[in-house]
């Protein structure tokens, strides 16, 4: 994933920011992890982790 994208990128249930972290996009705010999957970030609630 080009590192770039992040600074576009925003979490879409809070606004937050986010990291990169473990191949995955972690929100610094509500802590949702989203799978990136072939270089291609999947930002959708559906498919979001909970932070543990």
């Amino acid at each position: 994933m080009n590192p770039k994208m992040l600074d576009i990128l925003c979490c879409p249930v809070c606004q937050g920011d986010v990291v990169l972290s473990d191949n995955e996009i972690v929100c610094t705010e509500c802590g949702l992890r989203y799978p990136i999957e072939d270089g291609i970030p999947v930002m959708l609630l559906e498919r979001a982790r909970k932070p543990s």
